[in-house]
């Protein structure tokens, strides 16, 4: 029997938003640019500006221009220091399927960061990706931000599900709803509560 496994990663794997967590561990001067963009961390709650504009907003405020090896050290920095950023019980999950080759992680955050954590415990990815041009991160998405519908229909874009007798998601808010639509087994804040 063939097995798919999804995971979200923010909240779902993860005891935090590791979009802060990664600038905070890498940038700094972290503290600086958060402040200038509380205006539009509030207006975009309010939905008055576009959540996700305001996401690529701020990490390109941050990181716009680096070059990809310059990224990939600062994914590999955050990774090397994340400590004990997952939660406990999705690591002893994470083990008890190592020897499984189907296994996802889907998320709104951004390659830069969440590549390291992919590779370190044998995941694929299907995540929001960074645009780079001439070898340099453009500050912009490549395609759109990996969210809500976005999740399920990349997912079907880059898998034939129907090789699959049992799915398995997880997620831990309703940006995840879609997600766990496709599973057979879908779990909602399986590992602990989210964010």
């Amino acid at each position: 029997m063939r097995r798919l496994y999804l995971f979200d990663f923010d909240g779902t794997l993860t005891k935090k938003d590791t979009l802060f967590d990664f600038l905070k561990t890498t940038q700094p001067n972290y503290y600086l640019g958060f402040a200038l963009f509380i205006p539009l961390f509030v207006l975009a709650k309010l939905n008055i500006l576009d959540p996700a504009r305001v996401k690529e907003r701020f990490i390109a405020f941050f990181l716009k221009g680096k070059s990809e090896r310059e990224l990939q050290e600062l994914g590999n920095q955050y990774l090397s220091k994340s400590g004990n950023l997952f939660h406990e019980k999705a690591k002893e999950y994470i083990e008890s399927i190592k020897d499984f080759e189907d296994k996802y992680i889907v998320s709104a955050s951004l390659d830069i960061w969440v590549r390291p954590f992919a590779n370190y415990y044998n995941f694929k990815l299907i995540c929001t990706k960074a645009k780079m041009e001439n070898g340099r991160y453009t500050g912009r998405y490549d395609g759109k931000n990996c969210n809500h519908t976005e999740k399920p229909r990349r997912v079907k874009q880059e898998i034939n599900l129907e090789q699959f007798q049992e799915i398995y998601a997880f997620g831990d808010t309703k940006g995840d709803q879609g997600l766990l639509d496709l599973a057979t087994h879908p779990h909602f804040q399986y590992f602990g509560k989210g964010i």
